[in-house]
């Protein structure tokens, strides 16, 4: 399994519109690609003084599968029109780490 972790914050003011927006539109859609090697994400939020951090999470199969939704370039990170509207800055990359243990191992 590969984890796909990506970072990017807010301003506390943008905090809860950006949540909004990964849990009714960013992340659905990805669900609704229908990759059969994805199975969903985590989502984390924390406060760090002026900005609120969020956190994602994206669970595949295989990089094949990170593929079919980040193109070859599979390490960039995708970040739409409308979250860079309320993000105040994020990561240009994604992070991918291959699983080797989980809970239950």
């Amino acid at each position: 399994m590969i984890s796909r972790i990506w970072h990017g914050w807010t301003t506390q003011q943008n905090a809860d519109a950006y949540e909004r927006l990964l849990r009714e539109e960013i992340l659905p859609g990805i669900a609704n690609k229908g990759i059969p090697g994805y199975h969903g994400a985590h989502l984390f939020r924390r406060p760090q003084g002026e900005e609120v951090e969020f956190v994602t999470i994206l669970w595949f199969d295989s990089l094949d599968d990170v593929r079919l939704l980040a193109g070859q370039e599979y390490e960039a990170a995708y970040v739409p029109p409308a979250a860079r509207v309320v993000l105040a800055r994020f990561d240009t990359h994604s992070q991918h780490y291959k699983v080797v243990l989980t809970p239950g191992d």
